[in-house]
């Protein structure tokens, strides 16, 4: 029997894989953490309905004998959700590859991801296969982008955007991820070279149309800004942006982003759990409902002018599962598979070109989530 190791099973993203997996026969879940309570909790909910065996368990990745006790599970797979990846080195999927396990996580922190290859001839020699970012950026975005690039002769400039709903449960982590960049440089492709811009600054509004509407974005730091300009050959830019829906939030960590900018204040981030608690107040406030853009513009094959705008809208405050199905596309392909023969291949490298956009489509269906797409040539729209 299969036995997959959760990391922070019991997190906001953690449950929610834990969840899917729990449909699987023959293979044993450790719900992972600090947490024995938690974790527990999880498993008594799920129990009566799993098809998969459920397993409590406390490891904490920063503990000395992690690699030990890593080791002594003899775990098939790892999922590491325990962020922040700010900052963290590569001590979990070093263990993994040390034990002959598989090692899949969900890193939006641009040096996590883009550096992971790394470990590449280690995960090569054991023989497993460890992938960094399966997440919406850049599991799910390389997806969309590559659905579309043989379209295109010449690829100007990419444009990610991600809009959450107000009601959208907020992971301390992932707050935190993005606090302690909030105000500081970042270095993006723009205008034909590499210059830097400032986390969750140069604000703007963007109408991602339906149910969405318009909301406000600013500069967010993802691997997706170091990693698609070569892979996708772009001549002029990368952009990536998120935003809160209410403009109060919104314009507030614009704010804190001009304070950390002029050095008034460092780093925001040893304050995420009093700024969660505090926009947990607005929870009332605003919608449930999300969205994601992706607008490739270049030149088709034909030499004209060309783009296509493919926008994801998230009703019913499913926004949060979307992080998730990269991970749980791979984790299946993995555990459907023999280890040493796994279709997926071998090493370590960042989560982009893993999978087709179509493989979302049972999940987004089961969600409720759908997309749309738009193509432009020389400036006007064509017809679906």
């Amino acid at each position: 029997m299969k036995k997959v190791i959760v990391l922070g099973g019991y997190g906001n993203f953690g449950k929610r894989i834990v969840e899917n997996l729990t449909s699987i026969e023959n293979i044993t879940v450790l719900i992972t953490g600090r947490n024995l309570s938690k974790s527990s909790a999880l498993v008594a909910n799920l129990e009566n309905t799993s098809a998969a065996k459920l397993e409590p368990l406390v490891i904490d990745i920063f503990a000395d004998d992690f690699k030990d006790q890593l080791a002594t599970l003899s775990p098939y797979l790892v999922i590491h959700t325990s962020g922040p990846f700010q900052g963290q080195d590569y001590r979990v999927p070093k263990a993994c590859i040390e034990c002959g396990a598989h090692y899949i996580d969900l890193a939006d922190d641009r040096r996590f991801v883009c550096d992971i290859a790394e470990l590449d001839n280690e995960a090569k020699d054991k023989g497993v296969l460890i992938v960094s970012g399966a997440s919406s950026v850049p599991g799910l975005s390389s997806a969309v982008v590559e659905r579309y690039q043989n379209q295109f002769n010449t690829i100007d400039s990419i444009n990610l955007a991600i809009a959450p709903g107000n009601k959208a449960e907020r992971g301390l982590a992932t707050v935190e991820a993005i606090l302690s960049y909030t105000g500081h440089p970042l270095n993006v492709f723009k205008e034909g070279r590499w210059q830097d811009v400032y986390g969750w600054m140069d604000s703007k509004v963007n109408d991602f149309g339906g149910f969405v509407g318009k909301r406000h974005l600013a500069n967010v730091d993802v691997p997706d800004l170091e990693l698609f300009p070569s892979r996708y050959g772009v001549t002029q830019q990368v952009s990536f942006q998120a935003g809160l829906e209410l403009p109060i939030l919104h314009k507030t960590m614009v704010g804190m982003a001009y304070l950390s900018k002029i050095g008034l204040v460092k780093n925001w981030a040893p304050l995420s759990k009093a700024i969660v608690g505090t926009s947990n107040v607005f929870l009332p406030f605003g919608s449930d409902k999300g969205a994601m853009e992706v607008l490739v513009c270049g030149k088709g094959n034909n030499g004209n002018a060309k783009k296509v705008k493919w926008i994801l809208y998230a009703p019913k405050g499913n926004g949060p599962y979307i992080p998730t199905l990269s991970t749980i596309i791979l984790a299946r392909k993995l555990l459907s598979s023999d280890k040493q023969s796994s279709q997926q291949g071998t090493g370590a490298k960042p989560c982009a070109g893993l999978f087709e956009l179509s493989e979302f489509d049972t999940y987004f269906d089961a969600l409720g989530i759908h997309y749309e797409e738009q193509w432009f040539s020389e400036g006007i729209r064509e017809e679906a």
